[in-house]
């Protein structure tokens, strides 16, 4: 396949599922196994194009996000409610979980078989979460404190193995500590910003040396397609999510993982 056309592919993918609880990561790794589409400059395709996905999100909560820069201007009167240091805290388990593990994450789990294990724990956990939170205390971001931001950051270290999902586990993981759903995904979606820019950044560092000019095309053609389809996928997300809740994308994973189960087995 034209790799302009993969470019397109894999753009969809990765705005499709990048913040909808299904795993973004594991969906890469399997479009690519299917479209031959692999090795390391592949990996470095699929980080780079993470980032029109956080652009788009960052334009959507531009206004919040400008709210929350103000706030740590000295001297100036504090507005109250959601601050750029509950993201912080948020952040800090799996920064330091990520260093930790950075290695043995990349060389043992970016594998078929390990995102199939993370989609379906992760189906189970958001089944989980659905049946067993607490009521909510929490139901808009302004009422999320410091304590339930931490407690979504603990629950975000699930995500560092590939195929359970970021967003499912800070959605889920908001429900958990007692914030609202709708409250849960706006936290888990301003906190996939310096999140992934800062996990984005890395692997970029890391791998950047890879790249020749010939691949600016194909690159900047999932950049372009992944901004577009996450500004929709968000937008349409966040309409839906009271209505579906998150049932619907637990049962989604399971298929999901048993056909590519079948797929590789008959593949083998």
């Amino acid at each position: 396949m034209h790799e302009i056309l993969i470019a397109v592919v894999l753009g969809i993918v990765e705005g499709l599922t990048e913040f909808l609880p299904v795993s973004s990561t594991g969906h890469l790794i399997l479009a690519g196994q299917i479209l031959g589409y692999t090795g390391e400059k592949a990996k470095s395709f699929e980080i780079f194009i993470q980032l029109g996905a956080i652009l788009a999100v960052a334009v959507l909560y531009r206004r919040k996000l400008w709210t929350m820069a103000l706030d740590l201007v000295p001297g100036r009167r504090k507005t109250g409610g959601l601050t750029a240091w509950h993201i912080a805290l948020a952040m800090a388990p799996a920064v330091v979980a990520g260093l930790l593990l950075y290695r043995p994450i990349k060389e043992t789990l970016f594998a078929p078989w390990a995102v199939l294990v993370g989609l379906t724990a992760g189906g189970i956990y958001l089944l989980a979460a659905e049946r067993l939170a607490p009521k909510p205390r929490a139901l808009d971001l302004d009422g999320i404190s410091y304590r339930q931001a931490l407690g979504i950051g603990l629950f975000q270290c699930l995500a560092l193995w590939p195929g359970f999902s970021r967003s499912g586990a800070t959605i889920a993981g908001g429900l958990f500590a007692g914030a609202g759903l709708k409250a849960s995904a706006d936290f888990s979606f301003l906190l996939a910003i310096p999140m992934m820019a800062a996990a984005t950044g890395l692997d970029l560092l890391k791998t950047w040396h890879q790249l020749t000019p010939d691949d600016a095309t194909v690159f900047a053609v999932g950049f372009a397609v992944s901004f577009a389809v996450a500004w929709l996928a968000v937008a349409a997300f966040l309409k839906v999510l009271e209505r579906v809740r998150l049932t619907p994308f637990a049962l989604y994973r399971f298929a999901i993982a048993a056909l590519f189960a079948g797929y590789f087995w008959l593949a083998r």
